[in-house]
């Protein structure tokens, strides 16, 4: 995110420390000299339409990378310049922080937030609340996370004393969005509390009074069967003496001195009282592929959803939830599969709820945003002839289409001896009559025990292949393995076989910690991002990540999300159910999980620029932009990462 000039009206001076979060977070910006300058308002109550918003509120950008703490100081406001591709959605934050208190309740006061849309020279636009949203940014465990949706009828939000809260504005550009420079405005605008303006709103006799000319108005002109076209012509005049007698109303009073124009945004430009942040957007002529280059394969616990919404394994309510949350997963570029565990590991792993024979199924497999899906073995749960049966059925059907390419079983996870593996080996065998070129997908952090591979530990855990060939197709090895030795992924590359479609894909769990990449609540946002830059410089092909609604059990969709204890805070969550925020029915995503889109973006742009210059040049410019040289060696704030997205942009635009 690059930075304009400052905006006079709204900077501000601090001595304060930075605050630093948990397990390495922190904001790692810079700090601004000099002491604060106080407000000069004078004493009593505070008219918030009749003072320059920036006198109330400090208002400031910080880019998505930042976790914006409560302690967060001020900074200048500047113009916000951002770039994104076709397909690409990139986000930044507003930070406003209370001066001094305009409310009489416990709040320091309210804010307006209202944005225009974003337009070009040519005409084009982003529209806001389809391609521009705002969401605001709720601590968990006191970490900035849970990004919720501001209601666009009702956007205000509430600010506390001596506390800085954020705003998430994301930017999503459509596939068919015109290339060019597209410009627009937020406003934000401190406002009376709602309970104070109610106060000041229509009184009891106004609101009767409307109501009764209302009525009439409808009484009049109701659909019914005129007699003659001068009894339509009385209606409709009566109809509108009516309605000015309504306009008249003292309550409307400056809506006239304003010509009917005041609404709520209208009227602070013209008062003059909003803060205003200028906000440029470059669309470049590069479009994401709708299929992310990278497969990146997250599940999501149906028993959760179950216990959580208390649906009923298979009813229409079920089918329902599992085709909302898969829906609203893909667009973060990843590739949902549903997941129940059994014993000792086992787990049933799929991607689409309904059989591959129902009209559904085509519809799922067939969507271009799923670069991988996951088929059912549905035995490992209950081993009868009709399971087995329906299995057979389900591999005739998907290996005859086009995507059967895309398909994966996920049959256990971990397996830590050689019992769990010959199980593996077994169900591969009975697979492998169905299709010869089926794909098990197996993680593991370790050699199976009891065996005799090799001496040591890591020599056993790079020999797993040779154990499981040809019963898995996808290695997917634990990151925490490898630590910082980049060095070791030669070693555990050396014992695949391509040349029988053997690949190597990674994941993070509990581990790697701090200071490692990982998707830890408290961790950088850079090293939340860095997750995705450590696959594509180790040159994985694909990715792993057990859950991202794995809470604690819970009966009632509006219960207190509790992390589950033994993990990590974070670890197996990116997002929340809206229920607990408001009453929507919409999942809340972290800002982790935004995060994670930003890495899937940041490889399209490095797997651009090494088709044109090759891999090594792709590796080179990681490194020579300081956005990622190794596991501990990343950027640790934003600057580098604009500057690597814009020498892809000055270099590959035709």
């Amino acid at each position: 995110m690059e930075s304009g000039q400052p905006n006079s009206a709204a900077t501000q001076n601090s001595s304060v420390p930075p605050v630093e979060g948990v397990a390495g977070g922190g904001t790692s910006y810079g700090w601004v000299d000099g002491g604060l300058q106080a407000s000069s308002l004078g004493n009593g109550a505070i008219d918030p339409t009749k003072i320059h918003s920036a006198d109330l509120l400090h208002v400031w950008s910080m880019p998505s990378t930042a976790n914006v703490s409560q302690q967060e100081a001020p900074r200048p406001l500047e113009h916000v310049n951002l770039l994104a591709a076709r397909n690409e959605r990139e986000s930044f934050q507003i930070a406003l922080r209370p001066k001094v208190s305009w409310a009489t309740s416990g709040i320091a006061g309210s804010v307006q937030v209202q944005c225009t849309d974003l337009c070009s020279s040519a005409g084009d636009r982003l529209v806001v609340g389809q391609s521009v949203t705002l969401r605001r940014v709720v601590p968990m465990l006191g970490v900035p996370d849970a990004l919720v949706p501001i209601d666009p009828l009702n956007s205000q939000i509430n600010l506390l004393p001596g506390e800085t809260s954020a705003i998430w504005v994301s930017l999503n550009v459509p596939c068919g969005q015109q290339p060019g420079l597209y410009e627009g405005e937020i406003f934000l605008s401190a406002v009376r509390a709602e309970a104070e303006s109610r106060g000041e709103s229509l009184t009891k006799s106004e609101r009767y009074q409307l109501y009764k000319e209302l009525r009439n108005c409808i009484d009049i002109t109701e659909t019914r069967d005129y007699s003659s076209s001068e009894e339509m012509v009385q209606r409709l005049t009566s109809a509108s003496t009516t309605l000015r007698r309504m306009l008249a109303l003292p309550s409307f009073q400056d809506c006239q001195e304003n010509n009917g124009l005041g609404d709520m945004m209208d009227e602070d430009i013209m008062n003059n009282v909003a803060v205003r942040l200028k906000l440029s957007l470059t669309v470049w002529d590069f479009t994401l592929p709708l299929t992310p280059s990278l497969p990146a394969v997250f599940g999501i616990s149906e028993t959760v959803i179950e216990d959580r919404f208390c649906l009923e394994h298979g009813t229409k309510g079920w089918y329902d939830a599992l085709d909302h949350h898969f829906r609203w997963l893909l667009q973060y570029r990843i590739s949902p599969f549903f997941c129940r565990w059994g014993d000792s590991m086992r787990i049933l792993a799929y991607t689409c709820p309904w059989p591959a024979d129902h009209p559904k199924a085509k519809e799922y497999y067939s969507d271009p945003r799923l670069a991988a899906y996951a088929v059912p073995y549905a035995p490992i749960l209950s081993s009868t002839d009709a399971a087995k049966n329906s299995l057979r059925r389900e591999v005739e059907i998907l290996k005859s289409e086009a995507h059967w390419s895309k398909s994966y079983f996920y049959l256990w996870d971990e397996p830590l001896n050689m019992e769990q593996y010959d199980v593996i080996c077994s169900i591969s065998n009975e697979l492998r009559s169905y299709a010869s070129d089926v794909r098990i997908l197996t993680t593991y952090y370790c050699g199976p025990s009891g065996s005799e591979l090799a001496p040591s530990t890591f020599e056993a855990f790079v020999k797993v292949p040779n154990v499981l060939r040809p019963h898995t197709q996808i290695f997917c090895t634990s990151e925490w393995v490898l630590g910082t030795r980049e060095d070791l992924v030669k070693d555990i590359v050396a014992e695949l076989r391509p040349d029988l479609g053997e690949e190597w894909w990674t994941y993070v769990c509990m581990g790697p910690s701090d200071p490692q990449p990982n998707w830890h609540l408290g961790m950088r946002g850079t090293q939340h991002r860095a997750v995705m830059w450590r696959v594509w410089k180790e040159g994985g092909t694909g990715f792993l990540y057990w859950g991202t609604n794995c809470y604690e059990k819970a009966m009632i969709p509006s219960a207190e999300i509790c992390f589950r204890r033994g993990l990590p805070p974070g670890d197996g969550v990116l997002f929340y159910p809206g229920e607990v925020f408001s009453s929507s029915h919409e999942p809340v995503a972290s800002t982790r999980l935004e995060r994670i889109l930003s890495g899937m973006q940041d490889i399209e742009y490095l797997k651009l620029y090494s088709s044109r210059y090759g891999r090594e040049e792709g590796l080179a410019l990681l490194e020579k932009t300081g956005v990622y040289l190794g596991p501990d060696r990343y950027a640790l704030d934003h600057g580098p990462i604009d500057v690597m997205r814009g020498e892809v942009y000055r270099t590959c635009r035709s």
